[in-house]
């Protein structure tokens, strides 16, 4: 009996095979992609816009305004759902395509699953050149979609409709693969979109995925437990990957039973709640004084799913030179940096095998303690850090404070770039586990509203009544704003904070904190800008169909911020802070940028004297 087929266009395929895909969550089968993103144009809407109107039931496509925002909510939407759920984006051939790059790489650095599917030039070239296409003399088969090849886990360009039968499960394996996740790019020229080929029926029957749990090597854990052993100091860095392992019980067990502190990472933040005694707060460059202080004394450190960034190792000046280190990650290239014993594997997997191996071995008493107390320490610092009145100038910390006295424990907390992700890090007390989300992976500015409306189109289909809440500055808001009209049209409600500074203003401390004069980022000091004035942001908000609303001051803040819980649509709230004044000056490691060798400025000078006077401290990859 011939197997049988089913003639069908590459794009209603492709679309038809995604609408199968499911995954099994907590025993529940859902959806592996939740929908998609998507703006048309002449390179998408014929084909793939025609197969996804068939399917918009199961796979819903909300409406973008933007290319890379739509990328950016699709990695918030990954990020809610712990890395196992996807979004898909669509773009149209050319600058559409090419405006989804910022994005991929977002979710590249921060190794989330996304799927894009975008247009591309036509595979005969019969009617070359077209409209949009990027030309390359010598090669006619480098093109503009190429550019996603560094920023993509997976790249193809389908040149035939067979093609997806391989390409499509190898792009949904690299999303699913702990060890190698991040974006799948699917290069879809505008004529094999069209093609039609004779797909056998079996390759769209329902599948139901599980995302890999990789054991740990028995020979790297008894490794891992002979260095545990011998350590008088030892100190657990909990990233990301904790939670999307789904191992923060096992963190926490593991650090229980052994008496030993955590710090958290930025990205690992809400690993643990704020109360636990053995939470010793968050590390690094935007760390705490507590974290800081322990790291710089441990003498073995068990990196927990974090590719220890500069901002959490501060520039590898945190730790003592002497220190071991042992890294438990699902990839490879991250288990082995700076000489880091490796342990290959899955964080809760490896966890339990580690925890089983060192029996009842606990870290000393002496050693806890001395932690808390420098937690205690600075717990008081942060509460005098986020109060007002007494003639304070408005600062984020402030803001901070009061959205943490009055949110939910479940509500969603974001924010991305600037001097907001340093702030929230610092002086954000967690409330419950996996709420907050501080993109620091890219510090890429405009992720804010965006990344938080796929946050909440994911909250709303698990905790619909909780709210999604996110920080911004002026700065981002003016980058990227227009998916507050998103959230409106989606009735995808947020709560946006929008905190005024006048300008790039923590861009301006670092210039003026490496003795350069304020130049270029604040608006007052563009040389450019005759006469600065600042922009509505409420009556921008409401053009938008967003609730908003100005104050003057966190009292005034707090009352307002009651009112957006309260309402069922977006709200906006934007106050002034000052751009000089408040910022959180204790919990800061060394930071490697790079200053002038050489300058006629003696300011200039004696800050780059004194920025390198640190360096001494740097670990040289041993």
């Amino acid at each position: 009996m011939a197997d049988k087929t089913i003639r069908l266009t590459t794009a209603q395929a492709i679309i038809r095979w995604l609408s199968q895909q499911y995954i099994e969550i907590d025993g529940e089968e859902m959806r592996l992609c939740g929908g998609g993103f998507g703006i048309f144009g002449h390179g998408n809407v014929t084909c793939l816009g025609e197969a996804l109107h068939n399917h918009r039931e199961e796979l819903p496509l909300y409406r973008g305004q933007n290319e890379q925002s739509m990328g950016f909510a699709a990695s918030g939407y990954a990020k809610q759902w712990m890395r196992q759920r996807f979004m898909f984006c669509t773009a149209s051939a050319g600058p559409g395509t090419l405006n989804l790059v910022t994005s991929a790489a977002l979710a590249h650095a921060n190794r989330l699953p996304m799927l894009l599917l975008c247009g591309d030039t036509f595979l005969t070239r019969l009617p070359d050149p077209v409209l949009q296409q990027m030309e390359n003399f010598n090669d006619p088969t480098f093109g503009a979609n190429d550019a996603f090849k560094p920023v993509s886990r997976y790249w193809d360009r389908i040149t035939h409709p067979a093609q997806i039968i391989q390409s499509l499960p190898a792009a949904i394996a690299t999303m699913l693969d702990p060890g190698d996740c991040g974006p799948a790019f699917l290069g879809l020229p505008q004529d094999v979109q069209g093609w039609t080929f004779d797909y056998p029926d079996v390759f769209f029957a329902k599948k139901v995925h599980r995302i890999r749990r990789q054991s740990p090597d028995t020979d790297e854990i008894a490794d891992a437990v002979a260095l545990l052993k011998s350590a008088d100091r030892p100190m657990i860095i909990a990233g990301g990957g904790v939670q999307y392992s789904r191992a923060v019980n096992e963190l926490t067990n593991f650090a229980e039973n052994h008496n030993i502190p955590v710090v958290e990472t930025i990205a690992g933040r809400a690993n643990m709640v704020e109360t636990h005694p053995l939470n010793i707060g968050p590390l690094g460059v935007t760390g705490s004084d507590s974290a800081n202080a322990i790291a710089e004394k441990a003498d073995v450190i068990l990196a927990v799913g974090t590719r220890l960034q500069d901002f959490t190792t501060g520039s590898w000046t945190a730790f003592d030179k002497d220190a071991k280190f042992i890294s438990v990650n699902a990839a490879r290239h991250d288990a082995g940096k700076h000489m880091s014993l490796p342990i290959v594997g899955d964080a809760k997997c490896s966890l339990i095998a580690l925890s089983d191996a060192l029996g009842d071995l606990k870290g000393s008493d002496e050693w806890a303690s001395s932690a808390q107390a420098e937690r205690q320490k600075w717990d008081a610092y942060v509460a005098d850090n986020v109060a007002y009145g007494d003639n304070r100038p408005n600062s984020y910390a402030q803001a901070i404070g009061v959205v943490n006295a009055l949110c939910d424990p479940r509500d969603r907390v974001v924010a991305a770039a600037g001097g907001l992700p340093a702030e929230v890090t610092a002086n954000w007390r967690t409330l419950d586990i996996g709420t907050v989300d501080v993109e620091f992976g890219f510090s890429c500015m405009g992720y804010e509203i965006a990344g938080a409306w796929g946050a909440r189109i994911a909250q709303s289909e698990r905790e619909p009544e909780k709210d999604t809440i996110t920080f911004c500055g002026d700065g981002s808001y003016m980058m990227l704003n227009s998916d507050i009209y998103s959230s409106v049209l989606t009735q995808k409600k947020m709560i946006v904070l929008v905190l005024d500074n006048g300008g790039f203003a923590v861009i301006n401390k670092l210039q003026n904190n490496t003795g350069n004069e304020s130049f270029n980022n604040l608006l007052a000091d563009s040389p450019t800008i005759p006469e600065a004035f600042g922009v509505d942001f409420e009556a921008h908000a409401k053009s938008m169909g967003a609730e908003a609303e100005t104050v003057s001051n966190p009292a005034e803040l707090a009352e307002a911020f009651k009112r957006a819980k309260a309402c069922d649509k977006t709200y906006v709230i934007v106050m002034n802070v000052d751009p000089y004044e408040g910022w959180t000056t204790e919990g800061h490691t060394w930071w490697e940028v790079g200053t002038p060798h050489i300058t006629e400025s003696d300011r200039v000078r004696d800050a780059h004297i004194d920025w390198e006077s640190s360096r001494s401290k740097q670990r040289k990859g041993v």
